[in-house]
């Protein structure tokens, strides 16, 4: 059985961790053994690992409108945010720049939003010296609230505008960092839903129609959306519309959000003057 709303997800975390919950889930959905689904996780981590550790700061997409920026970031010691916002600012970037130059990622939960959970998780790994362990679970939290955010709403940009890509992957980040700080069950669904609030209404208007113009900076601003949730979360500050509610507006938003702001390419920054020239020049028309 699939989790089909938050609040169903908690109780079955009356009796044990949020992250083991879904993971038995697991094990009834798909017919697998604990070791299987572990090591199934384990493998996500992993890619999401290596599609940073891989990153070169040369390479570029075949368009050329991405490549270079994560490096830019992580290297110009600017200061105004601090050293971890600016390693998960980067970290963001240079996931969004793997996937445009056709790298390997993690769709978590869509390769447009790919850069949001590593983005989190990455730094404060490193912030807090958690083992690889922490990290899975951490992901099994993170997919606990995506599954109902999918199965309630939507995750994707074509059904529901970037809220429903950049958004979810930002609520699940939210939710994941609530749980690897010790967070109560509770405060996970705060996070979950204050990170989906401060998004909700986000338009998918991709530049040409590919996955790099707005997109790769939208899996940063998803990334540091997650950070302040999370710690409003860890700081008693709760939502007063429960997470389920939050979800199923989510989706209502998606459903009267015209075609043209909904991945089509048609609305938004795509319909600028200066995104049609793009469009024009990268596909002729």
């Amino acid at each position: 059985m699939a989790f089909g709303s938050v609040e169903s997800l908690l109780r079955a975390a009356e009796s044990v961790p949020v992250w083991e919950a879904v993971l038995l889930d697991d094990l009834s959905d798909r017919g697998v053994e604990r070791e299987a689904s572990w090591e199934k996780m384990a493998g996500l981590w992993r890619a999401m690992e290596d599609s940073v550790a891989s990153y070169d700061p040369e390479r570029r997409s075949a368009c050329g409108l991405t490549g270079g920026d994560g490096a830019k970031v992580e290297h110009a010691q600017i200061g105004l945010c601090g050293p971890v916002l600016t390693a998960v600012m980067a970290t963001a970037l240079k996931v969004g720049e793997c996937n445009a130059c056709m790298g390997r990622i993690v769709a978590a939960p869509t390769a447009g939003a790919s850069g949001v959970l590593p983005a989190v998780l990455l730094p404060m790994k490193e912030k807090y010296n958690f083992s690889d362990d922490d990290m899975v679970q951490a992901l099994y939290v993170s997919a606990g609230f995506g599954q109902v955010i999918a199965t309630r709403a939507s995750i994707a940009g074509a059904e529901g505008g970037c809220q429903a890509e950049v958004g979810s992957a930002s609520a699940m980040a939210a939710a994941a960092l609530v749980a690897l700080l010790g967070g109560t069950p509770e405060q996970m669904a705060w996070a979950c839903a204050t990170a989906l609030q401060n998004l909700m209404g986000l338009v998918c208007d991709p530049v040409a129609g590919l996955v790099e113009l707005p997109c790769v900076k939208r899996n940063v601003i998803g990334a540091v959306n997650a950070l302040t949730a999370a710690e409003l979360a860890l700081a008693g500050v709760g939502s007063p519309i429960p997470c389920d509610e939050v979800i199923d507006a989510m989706r209502s938003v998606g459903d009267v959000l015209p075609a043209s702001l909904r991945e089509t390419g048609g609305g938004g920054l795509a319909a600028t003057p200066t995104g049609r020239r793009i469009t024009e020049e990268l596909l002729g028309r």
